[in-house]
């Protein structure tokens, strides 16, 4: 597995090219009934920069890869506002778009850093959205634990000369597993960082890893990603220790009433 990693290439953010059409153990999710069950895979933009692929993990939180959620030039996580989460997006239209306004990126991971296994491991980030996406529009993918029956996985993500709708590959499989990392044969591409690796638990799909980086070995083209045991709900408390205080408001009220002067609707601030 090591051996593999010297030719190893991270699936970097890409700028539009094509589409690609749907073939055989592969499906291009083009209109809602392809779509249900898959609302929670969006597309992750970055203004002019390029994009990545991200999952609904919660109503307000995207599951994706660091090295989409750091800025190379900086190294640094990107702007509140500066990235838009389109959920379920189908050539132009999204059923839901929301910025993202904070972002939890694993701490041992180096944006500049060589490739690496060690850096593969730790290549994961979580954003949180401006506003919660209803579960009327997008059902979020809970994460897998235990064993993966016949080492089958799928994946859905966009790509370059996919990056209009999502391509849903309906079967894959783990090559290799071991050392914290998980080799896989699934179709992912330059565009498709962040995408959930995911694997059957009974009747439903769950997120066994994300998309980290693409090589080659003998051949044939694998892909990277991580364990996430642990991973997810350490970021999950950076996200919560760092989160955005809510904006103060000046509330008059009234002898008599519970309104506020100006009609304005108060709601608490939510988020997971």
């Amino acid at each position: 597995m090591t051996r593999l990693l010297f030719k190893i290439i991270l699936c970097f953010s890409v700028l539009a090219t094509t589409s690609q059409a749907q073939t055989g153990n592969k499906r291009r999710l083009t209109d809602r009934d392809d779509l249900y069950g898959w609302e929670a895979v969006g597309r992750l933009d970055f203004g002019d920069k390029g994009f990545c692929t991200g999952t609904l993990i919660a109503q307000d939180i995207v599951l994706t890869a660091a090295h989409c959620a750091l800025d190379k030039a900086t190294g640094k996580s990107y702007a509140p506002g500066e990235v838009t989460f389109r959920a379920g997006l189908s050539d132009g239209e999204a059923l839901a778009e929301r910025k993202v306004i904070q972002i939890a990126a694993h701490p041992d991971f180096v944006a500049n850093a060589p490739v690496s296994a060690p850096r593969v491991r730790v290549d994961v980030a979580l954003m949180r959205l401006e506003e919660p996406i209803p579960y009327s529009i997008a059902d979020p993918f809970a994460l897998h634990s235990g064993r993966v029956t016949d080492n089958e996985i799928s994946v859905a993500s966009y790509g370059r000369g996919r990056e209009d709708a999502i391509l849903r590959q309906r079967s894959c499989h783990i090559l290799q597993r071991g050392q914290g990392l998980i080799v896989f044969n699934c179709d992912v591409t330059f565009g498709s960082s962040g995408s959930a690796i995911l694997a059957k638990k009974g009747p439903r799909w769950q997120i066994l890893s994300v998309a980290s980086a693409i090589s080659t070995n003998g051949g044939q083209k694998v892909g990277y990603g991580m364990e996430l045991s642990g991973i997810v709900s350490e970021l999950k408390a950076i996200l919560r220790r760092d989160a955005p205080r809510p904006t103060a408001t000046i509330r008059r009220l009234q002898p008599g009433s519970d309104k506020s002067s100006s009609g304005a609707k108060f709601i608490s601030a939510g988020g997971s």
